[in-house]
């Protein structure tokens, strides 16, 4: 008696058929993929064990030292719980470097954010030595915090300093005085040198914006009689956004940690009125030897920084994202 093939409705082929052909992997074409990962994989080794050793590890570190009073020497041992995040809310320091973030924040979008756009929109048309103004305008982002607070030192210096200089010149000598040593005056004089030492940076984030602006749609809105503010308004501002969007986040998280500008011009004074959550970690940490207290406040700078960067990426940068995302699936297809 011979027996019938019986086909295999679950497999949706006969149960002795051998396997269709698109199953059937060569074994070259396997052992290629997997020497593809390890080739990949053997690439991104060192920058995955330099992150974790110099980023990742530190982190974790700190956030196991602020639950600890600990001076930097040997191990922590004497553990506080969350007392130096108690601390924190009741250090009237703090407290002031979180308003004084805040108004660097506020200052950077009302002031620097907005006159950096307009040097740019500027610096995109035609004329005599635009180059050169591009190049003057970005250079002191080149420089280095260090050397920049060195030069406003001298230049605030009172009484001899170059501004007070200028300002006697033109018999302005009244709007002189102890720009980094008065308290009144302190934040609006570091808040100067921000705006110098940065604004070319994101003039130049937004002359590259413009750059991908198409020129035909400024062309048509000009002959159909809009105004300059109109074409600014209507065509150029919403095909930068996302460039200003990029922006505006950099520049939030630059004030959250500004730490080097401050130390070498001011180093907080007079009397904290110039003081940073960086400035006060540092502090703490390298001057009175509070480590874990110190560790408390990076591990706070690092939560307001990840809120912030989370919650910017959810709401504001969505769209963006998701357009590189689908143009990538596009490029793929």
């Amino acid at each position: 008696m011979t027996s019938t093939f019986l086909p295999d409705k679950r497999a949706g082929r006969g149960a002795g058929a051998p396997p269709p052909a698109a199953d059937r992997r060569p074994p070259g074409r396997t052992r290629r993929r997997a020497l593809h990962w390890l080739t990949a994989a053997g690439f991104q080794l060192p920058a995955l064990v330099l992150f974790m050793g110099l980023v990742l590890l530190p982190m974790l570190f700190a956030l196991y030292a602020a639950f600890f009073r600990w001076g930097g020497f040997g191990m922590p041992s004497d553990y506080i719980g969350g007392e130096n995040f108690t601390r924190l809310l009741q250090d009237d320091v703090f407290l002031g470097d979180l308003w004084r973030c805040l108004v660097l924040v506020v200052l950077s979008l009302a002031l620097q954010l907005p006159f950096a756009l307009a040097m740019a929109v500027l610096l995109n048309q035609r004329m005599r030595g635009r180059a050169v103004y591009r190049m003057l305008f970005f250079a002191p982002y080149v420089l280095s915090e260090a050397i920049t607070g060195i030069l406003f030192g001298m230049i605030f210096a009172p009484d001899d300093g170059f501004a007070d200089q200028v300002l006697g010149k033109v018999g302005l000598e009244g709007l002189g005085g102890e720009w980094f040593a008065d308290p009144s005056t302190v934040m609006a004089t570091v808040f100067l040198v921000m705006t110098w030492k940065y604004f070319g940076f994101h003039m130049m984030l937004y002359l590259a914006g413009l750059q991908a602006v198409p020129r035909e749609l400024t062309e048509a809105a000009l002959i159909d009689g809009a105004s300059a503010w109109q074409r600014f308004r209507n065509v150029t501002l919403p095909l930068l956004a996302p460039t200003l969007r990029i922006s505006v986040f950099l520049a939030v998280i630059g004030s959250i940690q500004l730490f080097d500008l401050v130390w070498v011009t001011t180093a907080g004074g007079p009397d904290h009125h110039s003081e940073t959550m960086a400035v006060t970690m540092f502090q703490y940490g390298f001057k009175r030897y509070q480590v874990g207290y110190a560790s408390a406040i990076s591990v706070v700078m690092f939560g307001i920084s990840l809120v912030f960067a989370l919650a910017y990426q959810r709401f504001v940068l969505r769209r963006d994202l998701e357009g590189a995302t689908t143009t990538m699936r596009g490029d793929g297809k």
